[in-house]
């Protein structure tokens, strides 16, 4: 299957990494009837989550604005269309065609097949395989110069496995992925990882591990923007480039713990 609003690279190996909320783009004649701005789409997307998918040979990035159609939500609420859907924020100029959903819906249909295909293919090859599922969110809803979320609900990575049937299956991949992370010597100190803090997963996490239950450990993570301005969008390259590492440094010890299963 051809990629559609999402970008496809297969590869050898038990993990891979999807960046599902990556993508900006919205498509031809969806974007006149929004009446939300660029900069807050944005705001609320993944930006730079598509460059940290390289840890993974097999890697899955969204093309599209989750404004478009969101592949982290169930299929029923993958389209937003009240502000209650979007953290407040008004999306459409006027309630949003339903020609328009159903094709927002098809192109999330065509997603989930695409991904199907792929953790089947995994799972027959290996058995077992891992997903890094990586996303980014807010922490300064206040605005530019408001306060930050507290430090103490709001851990610079959340590890969602909430989503998971049964965690004791995978313990020792998922504490071995947080203690390895939490190790790294990061620029100003260690990472701050802690599991199902703020976040316990989504959707694509829900829906790999209820089809390939036994086989799929998605690791749902999510990086506070502490390595950017969230209202601007402007990373600081150190840090940014600090994460992927980070993420990186725990490749070893993820396919470790997995082989040894």
């Amino acid at each position: 299957m051809t990629d559609g609003i999402w970008h496809m690279k297969r590869g050898d190996g038990p993990l891979v990494a999807t960046a599902i909320h990556d993508g900006h783009e919205v498509r031809e004649g969806l974007l006149e009837l929004m009446s939300i701005t660029e900069s807050s789409r944005l705001r609320e997307e993944d930006p730079f989550t598509g460059g940290w998918t390289d840890v993974a040979p097999t890697r899955v990035v969204g093309k599209r604005s989750r404004f478009e159609v969101d592949l982290n939500r169930p299929r029923e609420k993958a389209v937003y269309r009240t502000p209650a859907d979007a953290w407040g924020l008004e999306v459409w100029k006027d309630a949003i065609p339903e020609a328009e959903v159903d094709r927002s819906i098809q192109e999330y249909d065509e997603f989930y097949s695409a991904l199907k295909e792929l953790y089947t293919e995994k799972a027959a090859r290996y058995g077992r395989f891992v997903v890094f599922d990586l996303h980014t969110y807010n922490h300064r809803r206040d605005g530019p110069s408001g306060a930050v979320a507290d430090p103490a609900l709001n851990p610079q990575v959340n590890v969602g496995t909430g989503t998971l049937a049964d965690r004791r299956l995978w313990a020792s991949v998922i504490d071995r992925f947080i203690s390895d992370l939490g190790a790294f010597d990061f620029p100003g100190g260690r990472l701050d990882v802690r599991e199902n803090v703020k976040f316990r997963g989504g959707n694509c996490g829900a829906w790999a591990h209820q089809n390939f239950a036994g086989s799929a450990c998605v690791l749902s993570v999510e990086v506070k923007k502490f390595f950017m301005d969230e209202w601007t969008g402007t990373p600081d390259p150190e840090l940014l480039d600090a994460v992927g590492r980070a993420i990186a440094a725990t490749v070893p010890g993820v396919l470790e713990e997995l082989e040894r299963l």
